[in-house]
């Protein structure tokens, strides 16, 4: 089974990053880019096959290593 995480900072947590990317935008002529957040996405291939138990599996890997919980949030989706 394959699974995609979405990593990114929690609403009102400060993205430098973010900020500079949208910065850039502006510079290069694309001045109908707003604010920008930025983040990360993770692809995973797990062995098992049960759905429930894939998303716990995932859920768990999430707070102990793919995210950091206390700034940022994520999104699972299985394929």
């Amino acid at each position: 089974m394959k699974a995609r995480v979405f990593v990114t900072l929690k609403n009102g947590v400060l993205d430098p990053q973010g900020k500079a990317i949208g910065h850039a935008l502006n510079g290069l002529g694309f001045a109908s880019v707003g604010e920008v957040r930025q983040g990360k996405v993770i692809d995973l291939e797990l062995s098992e096959t049960d759905t429930g138990k894939a998303k716990a599996a995932l859920k768990d890997m999430c707070e102990k290593l793919l995210a950091n919980t206390v700034i940022e949030k994520y999104e699972i989706e299985l394929k």
